[in-house]
């Protein structure tokens, strides 16, 4: 794919990751729509504020209204409560559940009409190496970012006769406000975007950002036990 000329547009785009992606994507020359729910917390140069709540379908809808040329939609926006299955508060588990996959799923079914259009678009969902692993704590946050990945896999089947490309990426720790007050070694955000975004423009269907990513998708067919990680 060809990231210089596409239109993007990149969820969760205030901080973080997404802020990387957009201001990485706006140095190669795309156009870039940055969603955040607060458009006045924007402040990548070169990218259109756009509003945006991922779990607010009808937000995402007018979303898809305004980038009706986009190529590119990078799914980003997520949330983490460092809840536990056992005894987690179930608010946070569904708040978790609500942003991270169905956000996700709900930009899928408003920008896949959009995508079809160009017959060269593809999507690049941000998953996690939680996905793979159990930990003493953000195991209902793994659980969402399985089913991100998951959703991946189905798409791509569901897809593959639309010209789409389905992307996924896993990393693990990453300097970002979601980790700030968690004290382990973590990546350097623009790091893992321009992993991400090489990856994206070589066509592959997951992206392992870190060596940790890399590690542990070795391990898949291993006993599960004997493993144990953060995000």
């Amino acid at each position: 794919m060809d990231l210089s000329s596409s239109v993007a547009v990149v969820t969760g785009a205030n901080r973080g990751l997404g802020r990387e992606f957009a201001r990485q994507l706006v140095e190669l020359g795309a156009t870039v729509f940055a969603g955040a729910r607060n458009p006045a917390s924007l402040d990548v140069p070169g990218a259109t504020p756009l509003p945006l709540d991922i779990t607010d379908p009808d937000q995402v809808a007018e979303a898809a209204r305004i980038a009706s040329d986009a190529n590119l939609v990078i799914n980003n926006a997520g949330v983490s409560t460092f809840a536990r299955l056992v005894d987690g508060d179930l608010a946070d588990i569904r708040k978790e559940m609500e942003t991270n996959y169905f956000g996700t799923l709900h930009m899928v079914r408003a920008f896949a009409p959009v995508l079809k259009i160009s017959g060269r678009g593809a999507f690049l969902n941000v998953s996690s190496v939680m996905a793979w692993l159990g930990y003493e704590h953000s195991n209902t946050y793994g659980a969402s970012k399985a089913a991100v990945w998951a959703l991946s896999n189905g798409l791509r089947a569901e897809l593959s006769g639309d010209g789409i490309q389905v992307s996924s990426l896993f990393l693990a720790s990453t300097d970002t406000d979601m980790m700030a007050d968690v004290d382990v070694p973590k990546n350097d955000p623009a790091d893992v975007v321009r992993i991400a975004l090489e990856g994206l423009a070589a066509g592959e269907q997951e992206i392992l950002a870190d060596q940790a990513a890399v590690d542990l998708k070795a391990t898949l067919s291993q006993d599960r036990g004997r493993f144990s990680g953060a995000r």
